[in-house]
């Protein structure tokens, strides 16, 4: 199977190789020996709202307040 390097520096991978990894939208890429290598991975959704919560300026007194304002309601 090949896989064409745009001007972008994208691939675009075949069908038929990605259908074994349904589900997987990233890879890891690595060299080894002279090869590229995929590995597919799967994102923790839990690292996603970490990564969210930073780029809010959010740190963990925040969410303790948060916390404890959602129970106090409850």
């Amino acid at each position: 199977m090949l896989a064409k390097l745009t001007a972008k520096n994208q691939l675009t991978l075949p069908k038929a190789l990605v259908s074994h990894y349904p589900g997987a939208e990233y890879f890891d890429v690595t060299e080894e020996n002279g090869r590229i290598v995929l590995t597919p991975v799967r994102i923790n959704q839990a690292d996603a709202v970490r990564a969210k919560l930073a780029e809010l300026g959010m740190d963990d007194a925040d969410i303790a307040d948060a916390v404890n304002w959602a129970r106090r309601g409850a």
